[in-house]
């Protein structure tokens, strides 16, 4: 889990050093999911955590993006508010489980057809936020400081997000 938290902190310094480039929406957006993810980290087997990041970071998800209609930065914003709601249905399937993010939980001889369902959106919910990641890099990008900060920022975001769904 020490990836997780790694990531988080790895993901706020990238953003923040970002400066400008990165508009008070995203800069909540990551600040919010480096919380969220080391707090469901420090509490694992509270599912009372995992619950209260899931449903903060639900409406973290929706002010990322709130007022950036054809500013530049739209599409990284929505690249993290894409990644606040997949971290956030890994914290409900947690929950659903009947634990925290970060332990493993075996379900017992059929599970429970609710959590399977919670982890299966979870699961396509990282497949398409990969695919984002990975398609992004293809772009062409603004070259600079802050560009190789957020490309930084992304992808540590992405792996954060990723060990957080392994983990559940």
């Amino acid at each position: 889990m020490a990836l997780m938290i790694a990531s988080a902190i790895i993901t706020v310094v990238c953003c923040l050093a970002a400066g400008r480039s990165v508009p008070w929406q995203g800069r909540q957006s990551v600040i919010v999911m480096a919380i969220a993810m080391i707090g469901m980290v420090v509490a694992a087997d509270d599912p009372r955590v995992s619950l209260l990041a899931g449903v903060v970071l639900l409406p973290s998800a929706m002010l990322g993006t709130a007022g950036l209609r054809g500013a530049t930065s739209v599409r990284a914003c929505c690249h993290r508010a894409l990644g606040s709601l997949v971290m956030a249905v890994c914290a409900f399937a947690g929950v659903a489980h009947g634990a925290g993010a970060g332990t493993e939980v075996m379900s017992g001889h059929g599970g429970h057809l609710g959590a399977d369902a919670v982890a299966g959106v979870a699961t396509v919910g990282v497949v398409l936020l990969l695919a984002w990641t990975v398609a992004d890099r293809f772009r062409p990008h603004p070259q600079g400081t802050a560009a190789r900060l957020l490309a930084v920022e992304s992808w540590a975001m992405t792996a954060g997000v990723v060990v957080m769904w392994a983990a559940h």
